[in-house]
């Protein structure tokens, strides 16, 4: 459950958005406030993992409020102007909602809010778990070790794998979602259906493919907004970065 905080100078613009997040099960209004002033206090006194943040408001731009405010929670930005969308990006926003806001987009948006937390949330497990740098599978009558390292990728076909290495491709009866939920999701990311790759192994990434060593992987709409956010963004070296 996400619990969250919309922001915004508008009655009828918090109205609206409180209806929508009452008709999602996985979110929860923790409250609603006019302005980002308001909102500081609230996060003083509530945990919160989600805003809903309004650019234009008196007191205190949206904008400003993200400058100044260390670690805040997931932001899905809520905006009558897209004039603004580059900068919310650069600021880590998860969403760029314009405004009229239908249902179906914001859908959209909570839902990629929610993916990000849960694998933030991974992460975090991973991390305080216990940490071992293999696994072994059973291929045939034999019992294969494979180094976490080794992985370039790993493609699933309906109730087994194929992993492919750097020393060569393994196959093994597992379904692809048991193994990654026994993956570490800051070395690897779901890119389709069927594919998970090694985040390090990625050389480039073109259209919706992925190219690892001579392998060309596919990438399904669904999931590339995520991979450019946890792979690409926060490492791209570009003109707007050091401006």
């Amino acid at each position: 459950m996400l619990r969250c905080i919309i922001v915004d100078d508008e009655p009828l613009a918090r109205e609206g958005l409180s209806n929508y997040v009452r008709e999602v099960h996985f979110l929860e209004l923790a409250g609603n406030c006019d302005n980002p002033v308001s909102l500081m206090d609230m996060l003083d006194k509530n945990p919160i993992d989600l805003i809903f943040l309004d650019i234009q408001m008196p007191k205190m731009s949206g904008i400003d409020f993200l400058k100044i405010v260390k670690n805040p929670p997931m932001v899905i930005v809520t905006t009558a102007y897209p004039s603004y969308a580059l900068e919310g990006f650069r600021l880590d926003v998860i969403d760029y909602l314009l405004k009229p806001i239908t249902f179906e987009r914001f859908l959209k948006a909570v839902s990629k809010a929610k993916d990000y937390y849960q694998l933030i949330s991974k992460t975090t497990a991973s991390e305080t778990g216990p940490k071992t740098d293999y696994f072994f599978i059973k291929c045939g009558n034999k019992y294969e070790k494979i180094l976490f390292e080794d992985i370039l990728y790993i493609e699933g076909m309906q109730n087994y794998v194929s992993i492919y290495t750097t020393r060569g491709k393994y196959i093994t009866l597992l379904y692809i979602k048991n193994l990654e939920e026994n993956l570490d999701p800051q070395q690897f990311i779901r890119v389709h259906k069927s594919y998970i790759v090694s985040i390090n192994k990625i050389e480039s990434i073109e259209g919706n493919e992925i190219f690892i060593l001579q392998h060309r992987i596919p990438m399904s709409r669904n999931y590339r907004e995520l991979v450019i956010k946890q792979v690409v963004q926060n490492k791209l070296w570009d003109k707007i970065r050091f401006s």
